[in-house]
């Protein structure tokens, strides 16, 4: 069921990467609405505008935002189809791209020949917000010097646009590219699958390291495989089977209320334990010994320790850097100060990526 309300657009608050955030006034209500401007045109102040209000009526982690269905203003200008890969397809809103993977694409030939990952290193994350503190990482601890790439799945937001992380990092020089895969759209690049988006990120844009996760938001049914971040696991074996080094940036809380999220959450245990196929790297944050001692006893009890390589790494440096930076970012409203140790997982992944990066790289030079 979709609810929707039609209202007067009052404010056209700022536009990135094709999507812009608007003030639309609905009767006595004040709505925050975005609108994507290659699905219903660019809005301005004055445009009545329909809008679709499900996720906020439901209180859902939309970031408080409606979204513009139908601009009853002006008309949809029309535009030429790029490529032939449908997104959003069999549905209102389908429309094309171009996939770095198909002939019309000037990197065709380039996929054609792409089948590994030549042993790049790959951090596959659980939520959006840890691709923050990962590239942080990246960025401090090589110096700057390693090209950094984001593959964006579909399991959560389909928009890059809805991101204003993305460019945030993107602007700060600490990612170089964005590849979005399956029926998530807006990169740089968009690939048909997170196989031909990795191959992508290493072979069409040149990256050293790559992060890999979902866009904004999370679905959780507390079940055990009802999660929408589930799609780490299918990363990591995608990594694996290409060729590349997989490090799984674990979910890590001590602030979290719900017992199941709480420490180690449940989707990483799950994920690790019965969703990877394969060997990967799992990098553990530098805390005070008794919060160290019950996040190594968790990964033991679950048969982590045992099937992959943990290591303690200390990444805090990426959140001062992060803090330096003015690049505000939160895990479900909460933010660096009052969740550190799930920052401090992903900067540690964002650590050993580099560690691993850079070694590569001296090998290169010396051979």
């Amino acid at each position: 069921m979709i609810s929707k309300a039609i209202g007067t657009v009052t404010e056209v608050r700022q536009t990135r990467a094709g999507v812009q955030e608007l003030v639309v006034q609905t009767g006595d209500e004040v709505r925050l609405a975005l609108n994507h401007i290659n699905l219903t045109g660019v809005a301005d102040i004055g445009d009545a505008v329909v809008l679709n209000t499900t996720a906020t009526e439901l209180d859902l982690g939309s970031g408080g935002y409606d979204f513009v269905i139908h601009n009853l203003t002006r008309p949809l200008e029309p535009t030429p189809m790029d490529g032939h890969i449908v997104r959003l397809r069999y549905t209102p809103m389908q429309h094309t791209v171009l996939a770095v993977e198909e002939p019309a694409s000037p990197h065709h030939e380039v996929m054609q020949n792409a089948t590994s990952l030549n042993g790049m290193p790959v951090v596959c994350c659980g939520l959006h917000s840890q691709v923050a503190a990962v590239a942080a990482a990246l960025h401090h601890y090589t110096g700057g010097r390693r090209r950094v790439v984001y593959v964006m799945t579909d399991s959560a937001s389909l928009a890059l646009g809805v991101s204003r992380l993305v460019p945030a990092l993107s602007e700060a020089g600490w990612l170089h590219g964005v590849i979005t895969v399956g029926q998530a759209y807006g990169g740089d690049l968009e690939a048909v699958n997170v196989y031909s988006g990795l191959l992508a990120a290493r072979h069409v844009l040149g990256a050293d390291v790559t992060v890999v996760a979902q866009g904004v938001g999370n679905t959780g049914t507390a079940t055990t495989f009802g999660f929408s971040g589930i799609d780490q696991g299918i990363a990591l074996n995608a990594v694996a089977a290409l060729g590349g080094i997989p490090i799984a940036c674990i979910r890590l809380s001590f602030a979290d209320p719900r017992p199941r999220h709480y420490r180690v959450s449940h989707h990483t245990l799950t994920i690790l334990s019965r969703v990877v196929m394969t060997r990967c790297h799992v990098p553990v944050p530098e805390l005070n010994p008794p919060r160290l001692w019950e996040v190594l006893g968790q990964l033991e009890e679950h048969g982590i320790a045992a099937r992959h390589l943990v290591r303690v790494l200390d990444g805090s440096a990426a959140l001062d850097l992060l803090r330096k930076q003015q690049i505000h970012v939160t895990t479900m409203g909460r933010t660096m100060l009052e969740d550190r140790e799930y920052f401090l997982a992903a900067a540690a992944a964002g650590s050993h990526a580099a560690e691993l990066s850079v070694a590569q790289e001296a090998v290169k030079r010396v051979g």
